[in-house]
């Protein structure tokens, strides 16, 4: 993918003009990187600021976009793998803190399959020395660590200030029951993100039209699926580069990009680079395609613009 220099100015005024933004900001696993956190990605709807999944690192990466936590209008959950959660806590209970990066005031809003309700009693239960103390010591706001949590079925399950956020299945395993991937309205423009899925043509059916579908994916080293049978089980619950290919290909976004990034090589390091995802994805798909990273920015209006996390424009048509 080609990478073409853009000033922090002409992004700046770019993102003004964009209706809808969306921001990666762990393109990983539940491999303990440090350059791909876990999933979280930051949806920006006019003033209205959402995230999907709450993975490792969340905290971090909004503290580097200037994102005050209190600014999270509501979180949505797509399944209870730790991957997925494990920031929920710290956004949660950092957010409170009476800083400029938190300060919030307002119960924290969380939408996600049925056991979302029980999972947040069970955190202030679990949290309930801290929240004591904090609020004898500091006298935080009550309201400001209260939870406003929703189990959802799906369908329609947000729709304010013109945004429509829309939860349908996925098959993430046999026992992985609901899964939800997310559809995301504003302004005409469609948003589309899978959650950890297998080979699932209602993905591609959903994000048909699509300005941004967002996909998992997993390559595995067949050496390792050798040596270490319980990988077998891992790819199992993933889509292969080519498999994704496929639902691109049937679903034609304007950008397809992959973040859930699972590479795994033997007698390698953790942080693998994963550029045979691509090669391996262009054997079924040839349309604009992005290898996600943390911080990856797309600005969806007429077109989709693609940054990096040096704020450089990225081809997504490149080869």
């Amino acid at each position: 993918m080609a990478i073409v220099a853009a000033s922090v100015s002409g992004l700046a005024s770019h993102s003004l003009a964009a209706p809808l933004n969306v921001t990666i900001l762990g393109s990983g696993s539940p491999v303990p990187s440090n350059v791909r956190f876990s999933q979280s990605t930051l949806v920006e709807a006019g003033n209205d600021k959402f995230l999907f999944d709450l993975g490792r690192g969340v905290t971090v990466r909004l503290g580097q976009l200037g994102v005050p936590f209190k600014d999270i209008t509501a979180s949505f959950i797509t399944h209870f793998h730790s991957d997925h959660l494990v920031g929920l806590p710290d956004l949660w209970l950092t957010g409170w803190l009476p800083t400029p990066f938190a300060s919030r005031k307002q119960p924290m809003a969380v939408y996600g399959p049925k056991g979302t309700v029980a999972m947040t009693k069970n955190l202030t239960a679990a949290f309930a020395e801290d929240i004591r103390i904090r609020l004898a010591d500091e006298k935080l706001p009550p309201a400001g660590i209260a939870f406003d949590a929703h189990d959802i079925a799906a369908g329609v399950v947000y729709e304010r200030n013109g945004v429509r956020i829309t939860a349908f299945p996925t098959h993430h395993g046999d026992l992985i029951e609901p899964n939800f991937g997310y559809t995301i309205e504003y302004q005409g423009k469609k948003v589309v993100i899978s959650s950890d899925t297998t080979y699932d043509e209602r993905i591609a059916r959903r994000a048909q039209g699509a300005d941004l579908l967002l996909h998992e994916v997993a390559d595995i080293d067949p050496q390792l699926l050798k040596d270490y049978p319980r990988f077998k089980e891992i790819t199992a619950h993933h889509t292969s580069p080519e498999e994704a290919g496929r639902i691109f290909a049937m679903a034609k976004p304007k950008v397809a990009a992959f973040t859930h990034i699972i590479v795994l090589k033997a007698n390698q390091g953790l942080d693998v680079p994963a550029t045979e995802v691509v090669s391996r994805t262009r054997s079924t798909y040839d349309g604009p395609l992005a290898l996600g990273e943390d911080l990856m920015r797309f600005e969806i209006g007429d077109t989709v613009e693609v940054f990096n996390a040096r704020k450089e424009r990225i081809d997504v048509n490149a080869p």
